[in-house]
């Protein structure tokens, strides 16, 4: 297979320019991952402490395997919200005794782990990807059930989401994790504490369930829900405790003497669950790239207008970086091809400019081919859409934009979506964006996400308004509009930036672009837990 030669200029004022840009970018994501990681604070995580119990990184650190990665999911959830960033839950992808699971945590130091809007769309996304994946599900459950206090504090609208979330996605999660059992997914939960309302569901319906001595405790209602429904007094431990529900309910299967006890007695479960992998393992070699990653910090401008050549992050990501270049003559501004990550073959998309027609085109081909072999596709995004302009819908843009998207919305391999850049309007689409059943979307710091740029947007409104004042008869403000405009195209800027999407729990979360490699080897990892196949039925599309 073909090597990709580089030839970027890291001695250019461009390449310093954009490192310095990129350098930032990352130490704003680093701060926030640390604030991540501080959940309550000092303060909560130490009077936890006191009562023995580890901080909810530091269990599933120790449940995993020695020296083995975690992929966290959405760990910026609910930044810029009255939520803490991070949302209260860790989720990710593990290993425990060589079993790859999506595993779920509460932290008890964020508002005793309840559930609010943010970390239930990051656990509806890590049941998700158990489903897709074929992966088992591990929870580590301590929640004191729906945080009834709401993001808007008194306002009453707030109570009214509150109800709307309970009955759809949170009720959802009991749906859920059921079905993953239905399909022989193992689920096993290992409960550090209190377990209230919702949260006692979670052990309810789950495989496996591991409760500690003197600490775990599972109730619909707690102590004051039951006293102000029936008026009785209940002590805590013979209402929902681990002995209680150990010798005498059968909800609990294992009771643990502490936490550590807990995780060794996951561990053993996790062991016997005879877990084999349905897709084929890697196999090609899975050399590093020739080319060095820590020139991707250099690549890529802030200002996305400026462009740079997508091959130069494929040198960087795939093995050795080989790759053969599918049409390299026809289409130019899409690149496809085959290569390998970690040992995995896969397909590759990346943009090199808009989607034309003769890209589109080639693109739908490429994704049948890799169909019919069962190889999984990754995609490169930064991409402004499909062309525009009468001349490219003369020559067929919709109609060869669509049989592109036809055919990234009719394939079964797994998807694997990187936004490097921009990614706006229906090119995200095209592209596999979240919206069409992509298993993992992750994104650089430099990425920007929207239905078009913001310019664009405000320009668009401008030239509407203008034209609606024409119609009826009126002046137009042309001072009025300018401001109006600058005030849309600045929060369509602020909207559009790859924190504000991964925050919204969008896409999978923020990477460091020398990461890329190894995201993506775990990516695809996860997704041959289950079979890989892909499909020769594709939709109708006009010829």
């Amino acid at each position: 297979m073909p090597t990709l030669e580089s030839t970027l200029d890291i001695r250019s004022d461009q390449f310093a320019d954009n490192h310095a840009a990129m350098g930032r970018l990352l130490g704003v994501m680093e701060d926030l991952q640390a604030e991540a990681a501080e959940g309550g604070g000092e303060e909560a995580t130490q009077r936890l402490a006191a009562r023995g119990k580890m901080p909810i990184r530091e269990r599933i650190a120790n449940a995993l395997d020695p020296d083995t990665p975690f992929l966290e999911i959405s760990p910026l959830a609910a930044w810029r919200t009255s939520y803490n960033v991070g949302s209260g839950f860790v989720v990710g992808i593990g290993v425990i005794r060589g079993v790859e699971c999506v595993i779920l945590g509460h932290d008890p130091s964020v508002r005793a782990g309840a559930f609010n809007p943010f970390n239930t769309k990051k656990l509806m996304r890590g049941l998700e990807i158990a489903r897709e994946n074929r992966l088992p599900y591990v929870q580590f459950v301590e929640s004191a059930g729906a945080d009834l206090r709401g993001e808007s504090g008194e306002d009453p609208e707030a109570a009214i989401r509150r109800e709307e979330e309970h009955f759809g996605e949170t009720g959802r999660l009991f749906y859920e994790i059921t079905e993953l059992s239905k399909l022989r997914i193992p689920t096993v939960s290992l409960v550090f504490g209190a377990s209230t309302a919702g949260g006692a569901y979670q052990p309810g319906m789950s495989d496996y369930n591991i409760l500690i001595k003197n600490q775990s405790r599972v109730f619909l209602g707690g102590p004051p829900l039951v006293k102000m429904a029936t008026g009785e007094d209940a002590d805590p431990e013979a209402l929902g405790g681990a002995d209680m529900h150990c010798t005498v309910s059968g909800l609990g299967d294992y009771l643990a003497e502490d936490e550590m006890d807990g995780i060794r007695l996951l561990r053993d479960v996790m062991s016997h669950l005879n877990w084999r992998k349905q897709g084929p393992g890697p196999s090609l070699a899975p050399d590093d790239p020739l080319e060095d990653s820590a020139a991707l910090l250099g690549l890529v401008s802030e200002d996305l207008r400026t462009p740079f050549d997508m091959r130069e992050v494929i040198s960087r990501v795939m093995d050795g970086s080989r790759f053969e270049e599918f049409k390299p003559l026809y289409g130019p501004t899409l690149v496809c091809g085959w290569a390998s990550v970690h040992g995995f073959p896969v397909g590759v998309l990346g943009n090199n400019g808009a989607l034309f027609s003769e890209a589109a085109e080639k693109a739908a081909q490429f994704i049948q081919l890799c169909n019919q072999i069962d190889v999984p596709l990754v995609f490169l995004h930064n991409i402004t859409g499909f062309i525009v302009g009468t001349d490219y819908e003369q020559g067929g843009i919709t109609k060869n934009g669509s049989k592109m998207i036809n055919a990234v919305a009719n394939s079964t391999v797994p998807h694997i979506s990187i936004i490097v850049g921009a990614s706006y309007g229906a090119g995200n689409y095209g592209m596999s964006g979240r919206s069409f059943g992509t298993r993992f979307t992750f994104l650089w710091p430099t990425a920007k996400i929207a239905v078009m740029g913001p310019k664009q947007m405000a320009g668009v409104m401008s030239i509407v308004g203008r034209g609606a004042a024409q119609r009826r008869g009126l002046e137009f403000d042309e001072e009025a509009d300018a401001e109006r405009a600058a005030v849309a195209e600045h929060w369509a800027e602020e909207r559009s930036k790859g924190l504000y999407a991964t925050s919204r729990v969008a896409d999978d979360g923020m990477i460091d672009p020398r990461d890329t490699r190894d995201v993506i080897g775990m990516c695809l990892s996860a997704c041959h837990n289950g079979p890989v196949k892909g499909t020769k039925e594709f939709g109708t599309w006009r010829m």
